[in-house]
């Protein structure tokens, strides 16, 4: 397991976020927290498999979570949006 400390720093963030959005979710049934949180989430995986030293191996799957986690984000910009 590699120490980077801005990845180690990027993935506790973003667990944090993924669990705020969920929760906040929980709580409020605001669908764009979920969004947001689920983006984050994907975001965490792929810190998680650069702390792991999988990055290079996983290179085309997490290329594909990570944009899946941006058009979530686009998705939940645009539901707001719309509001």
């Amino acid at each position: 397991m590699g120490f980077d400390p801005t990845t180690v720093m990027n993935f506790v963030l973003t667990i944090i976020i993924f669990v705020l959005g969920v929760a906040l979710y929980g709580r409020k049934k605001n669908v764009m927290t979920l969004y947001i949180g689920i983006a984050f989430g994907l975001f965490a995986i792929s810190h998680l498999a650069t702390l792991l030293d999988l990055a290079a191996t996983l290179t085309v799957p997490l290329i594909a979570v990570r944009a899946i986690a941006y058009i979530v984000v686009i998705i939940a910009l645009l539901t707001f949006w719309k509001k």
